[in-house]
């Protein structure tokens, strides 16, 4: 294939922008906030889940402590009638009032048991609507954490994308100026060479590969015209010539 000297070196032109959208495209992928928000997002979602857990506990507890609360206020309200019975003097038996005394210690006892489960309950429910507090305050603070570090990566991608924008739109231009079959056959090297499709000769070395030409390839490229596409022989890339080629 033959092409301009002038075509082949503007080729380095596209390879250079080339390579600019591959580094954009790098970059954007890998922006540090991408796992900073992935990190937050999980700490986020550990954090309401223990939440809910504890909030669940706070309403479990409210509702225990209702009932233990309901359960002394009957043993108290039976106690109370007991009590009234045995001091009106209506019970003279003395097997009956044996049993009703015997019943008011059972329900004294009784009612310290239930007592102590109330203030258990208590307890619990107290532990657990701290926890809440602290967890929605925290879960709070996480959230807002990911809204700041996601603003910030949003930014940074908005202006990664105006970069490539403007670069894709200046690879078409200079593209554009590049022979049809000269840019197909940099395209098809390219995207076989991780790339890489065209590549300076600098001081006898090929930049694309980086090895340096041997005196027989030397001597080849001294001896082809000017208009003749050559390759590299290390890594088959369109090697370009200029006048820092070495020559």
């Amino acid at each position: 294939m033959n092409a301009a000297p002038a075509d082949q070196i503007r080729l380095l032109d596209v390879q250079d922008l080339d390579t600019r959208l591959t580094q954009l495209a790098h970059r954007r992928s890998h922006l540090p906030e991408h796992q900073e928000v992935q990190q937050l997002e999980a700490d986020l979602v550990q954090l309401r889940d223990l939440l809910v857990a504890a909030q669940t506990e706070e309403s479990d507890t409210t509702r225990e402590q209702t009932k233990a609360e309901q359960d002394v206020d009957q043993v108290r309200q039976r106690a109370a009638r007991n009590q009234q019975r045995l001091d009106s003097g209506a019970v003279t038996n003395p097997k009956d009032l044996e049993n009703l005394q015997s019943e008011l210690a059972s329900l004294a006892k009784r009612q310290g048991d239930l007592e102590d489960i109330v203030l258990e309950v208590m307890e619990r429910r107290e532990s657990a609507q701290e926890r809440a507090e602290e967890l929605a305050e925290r879960a709070e603070s996480a959230s807002n954490r990911v809204a700041e570090v996601t603003e910030r990566r949003d930014a940074a991608l908005a202006e990664i994308d105006g970069e490539i924008s403007s670069t894709r739109k200046e690879r078409e231009v200079t593209a554009g100026a590049v022979p049809e079959d000269l840019l197909k056959l940099y395209d098809r090297i390219r995207e076989r060479e991780g790339g890489v499709g065209a590549a300076k000769l600098y001081q006898r070395r090929c930049e694309g590969c980086r090895l340096e030409l041997n005196i027989t390839e030397l001597n080849d490229l001294r001896s082809a015209a000017p208009d003749t596409v050559v390759r590299c022989e290390n890594c088959n890339r369109i090697l370009v010539r200029t006048p820092e080629s070495g020559l």
